[in-house]
């Protein structure tokens, strides 16, 4: 093996500086220490770490200590070197404690969290630097409590909460995604048993811990009855409750959400449609499925799509369908969207499936309906001017003349489509029971209202 260049030897890393040896290096970290208070006491945690947990936590205790009693302002000058060393410490008993005593480990890191208030007295924080260290520590609260497991952290997080909602009910919530199925569990159930449902700030974290336990009943319970009443709030709660097999509960909980009629006619409610809800719609499906109606779910899904010519409830009604039969429904289907009301919404359900023969079919019928194309025609354009131009051609047209109506400030972009719409009028069979060109040309003009700029 080549020996290693000089220029290697001097690069600053991990091997290089192993070369130097144990005593070496010793001594430059004791020279480095020298006006680097952090540096000195991170030592001191990691030669604390190597006599066992119990010296660690002892020395970790020391620091929390003094910083708790403290009641000396922290200058901006300070400040970086205070987020240093409550790092450094959040470090030791994170990495440090927690692998060799996951309780302790738990107790420090709940001390730590609890200098938060204390500290924001003392320092300022325009940046949010403080805060945000200590909302980003919370997902190692959930690992630390994890591993101390439910018997020993449940109870110290359920007081946390209990007794310092206001900061703990954020870090709590955010903890609950790296915490057990079981802790959070645990934690619900101390935060929940026998007391009235939660509210404010509280119901949020017994949610983020429901939703960490799989308990579809309690985060249902967090939602406040008159927000239950609410069409998207009881669809989400039907829907949860329906994926956890508790239909009953679902089916009550999207009855009690059913969308109304406005109440902004004269006329009686019951002679009022309901206001069009898709998302409750679409809970409705779920829970029919829960129920076990299948044959009514899938009439909701069609009824779901005549609606609104809803692209996701087109699909899941096709795919249950056996062969054959969802041939006939795709083209049942396209022929609704066809025939839409609003011709461009149709057209583009039908561009989006894809469903090109039909599009340009659509074109050619509706070809007046095509009225204020947008952006998105251009690329319906070039998706159909290879194989049907002369329904490429139709909404060159109409995008051109929905632009000219608009003036002058449009045309540039007139003009370009204008040529295209020449180099489409070439092709075989594209002008074929259309106007000519020059007859195009001639309705830009008069939509203008000036001499010839078009073509």
């Amino acid at each position: 093996m080549a020996p290693r260049s000089s220029s290697a030897r001097k690069t600053l890393s991990t091997a290089n500086l192993a070369a130097l040896g144990a005593e070496r290096l010793a001594t430059l970290l004791i020279e480095a220490t020298v006006g680097d208070t952090n540096l000195k006491r991170r030592l001191k945690l990691e030669l604390a770490a190597e006599v066992g947990p119990g010296d660690l936590a002892l020395e970790i205790d020391k620091r929390m200590n003094a910083l708790a009693a403290s009641r000396t302002r922290v200058s901006w000058r300070k400040r970086p070197e205070l987020i240093a060393d409550l790092q450094v410490h959040r470090r030791a008993i994170v990495e440090r404690l927690a692998p060799n005593d996951a309780g302790a480990a738990l107790d420090r890191l709940s001390a730590w969290l609890d200098l938060y208030p204390g500290l924001t007295t003392r320092v300022k924080d325009p940046k949010g630097e403080l805060s945000d260290l200590f909302f980003a520590a919370a997902e190692d609260l959930g690992a630390v409590a994890t591993a101390a497991g439910p018997d020993r952290a449940a109870p110290v997080l359920a007081e946390a909460v209990e007794t310092r909602l206001s900061e703990w009910g954020g870090w709590i919530g955010r903890a609950a995604t790296t915490m057990s199925p079981a802790l959070a569990m645990r934690l619900l159930e101390a935060l929940t048993a026998g007391r009235p449902s939660p509210t404010g700030r509280r119901a949020l974290v017994v949610r983020k811990l429901a939703d960490r336990a799989g308990d579809a009943r309690a985060w249902a319970g967090t939602f406040a009855p008159e927000d239950r009443a609410r069409p998207e709030v009881g669809a989400q709660v039907a829907r949860r409750l329906a994926a956890a097999g508790l239909a009953e509960a679902a089916r009550e909980a999207l009855d009690r959400a059913r969308p109304r009629p406005t109440a902004s006619s004269r006329r009686r409610e019951a002679d009022l449609p309901p206001e069009p809800s898709p998302v409750w719609d679409a809970a409705e499906i779920e829970v029919l499925e829960a129920e076990g109606r299948t044959e009514d779910a899938q009439r909701a899904r069609w009824a779901a799509f005549e609606r609104s010519l809803d692209e996701t409830a087109l699909r899941a009604f096709v795919s249950r369908l056996a062969d054959f039969d969802d041939v006939e429904a795709i083209d049942r289907a396209h022929a609704v969207a066809a025939g839409w009301g609003d011709a461009t919404r149709g057209l583009a359900f039908l561009m989006a499936w894809p469903a090109l023969r039909e599009a340009a079919a659509m074109i050619r019928a509706r070809a007046g309906d095509l009225r204020g194309l947008g952006e998105e025609a251009l690329l319906w354009i070039a998706r159909l001017e290879g194989r049907y131009p002369d329904a490429a051609l139709i909404l060159v047209r109409s995008r051109a003349r929905s632009l000219a109506a608009l003036g002058p400030s449009r045309s540039a972009e007139v003009r370009a489509l204008s040529a295209e719409a020449a180099e489409l009028a070439l092709r075989p069979g594209a002008v074929e029971g259309l106007e000519s060109h020059a007859a195009f040309i001639d309705s830009l003009d008069a939509l203008a209202s000036r001499p010839s700029r078009w073509g």
